[in-house]
């Protein structure tokens, strides 16, 4: 197998405000566009040959990666007019595929983390001639997501919709966001219109009698989409829980990019990233969190679980917690901002102005 669609079309609407002048798959984890830890891992496994299926703010991906030689790669862009959905964005790009009728192409959604051994769930569907095959993942709740359940082989048996009833929760596997398709089977997915592969493709394969295979792979899988899970993502690759072949050097607590200025005494723990021209003051305590390029963090704020935007400043004295920063945002000094706020782009608040408990 030697080429892969990337869905990268999404606007990230639940990562709000990192999105607003990024899309998803460039925000940086581990100190480099998300996007880059998926192609490392692709080209680790073999495939030479990526088609970027693009849409939200299309025009920043081929400005970063080129045409790829940088990775080992060869990278081709697609761009939606509008969006199409999964099923869509992969029939929109099927020109670009060099792959025969019954080779495998390798799909990712842009959005996913994962020690996938995409080897082995190439393998499972060759060995099992399977039309389709899909990645799963259990997890301990899924209400939140659609359930794939599977007979004794590994046989996909049915689609279901988040359940909603104790009842209706026949399994605990999980569509885990990525597939290896036969080629032909791209071509009869519709063109020129929105399509779910989730929710039309794979129930209408099923119900024509394909053969679409499971592998459960219960390595590390997390969906970045939301804040909290991204921060916590990028904390993961640099403390060397979720494999990367782009995380350089040795894991650890900390991650600090070249040119970032971090003060003697700032402490940096749980796998915090510092981006390039940042600057840490003296005292601060950053735990768990993302500062990203050109951000300041005056001496003695506290920042635990958060991200913080390009060029955003934070005040001194300061405490942030699960909080989203935008880019160049504004928090002054003495504020206290708990889990789930999230501070939009270049908006500015003012010295002792939101706060938790007292100011004493």
């Amino acid at each position: 197998m030697t080429e892969a669609i990337l869905l990268v079309g999404g606007k990230g609407t639940r990562l709000r405000p990192l999105t607003v002048n990024t899309p998803k798959p460039m925000v940086p984890a581990a100190g480099v566009p998300f996007l880059t830890h998926q192609l490392a891992r692709a080209r680790a496994a073999g495939v030479e040959h990526i088609v970027l299926a693009t849409s939200y703010l299309a025009e920043v991906f081929e400005p970063y990666f080129g045409d790829g030689s940088g990775l080992g790669l060869h990278i081709e862009y697609v761009t939606e007019e509008e969006p199409l959905g999964t099923g869509g964005a992969i029939r929109n790009v099927a020109a670009r595929l060099r792959s025969g009728p019954d080779e495998p192409v390798l799909i990712f959604n842009g959005d996913i983390l994962t020690g996938l051994d995409i080897r082995a769930l190439v393998a499972t569907h060759e060995t099992t001639g399977a039309d389709v095959s899909l990645h799963l993942t259990r997890v301990e709740d899924p209400r939140a997501y659609g359930l794939v359940p599977t007979d004794a082989t590994g046989r996909v048996t049915a689609f279901l919709e988040k359940p909603q009833t104790p009842e209706e929760i026949v399994t605990d596997q999980i569509n885990a966001g990525a597939y290896v398709f036969r080629r032909s089977v791209i071509d009869t997915i519709p063109a020129g219109r929105p399509v779910s592969v989730e929710r039309e493709t794979f129930p209408e394969l099923l119900a024509t009698g394909a053969h679409l295979q499971g592998m459960v792979d219960s390595t590390y899988w997390l969906d970045l989409g939301t804040p909290q899970a991204f921060v916590r993502g990028s904390a993961d690759l640099v403390l060397g829980r979720a494999p990367s072949p782009a995380v350089t050097g040795r894991c650890g607590d900390r991650l600090v990019l070249p040119t970032a200025r971090v003060a003697p005494d700032a402490k940096l723990t749980g796998g915090t990233v510092v981006g390039d021209g940042a600057r840490i003051g003296e005292g601060a305590r950053i735990t768990g969190s993302t500062i990203l390029s050109g951000a300041v963090v005056e001496p003695g704020a506290v920042i635990t679980d958060s991200l913080i935007g390009t060029r955003a400043h934070i005040g001194e004295r300061t405490i942030l917690s699960g909080a989203v920063i935008g880019d160049g945002a504004v928090v002054g000094p003495d504020n206290e901002l708990r889990e789930g706020v999230r501070v939009w782009c270049d908006a500015k608040i003012p010295a002792g102005a939101l706060r938790f408990s007292s100011d004493q």
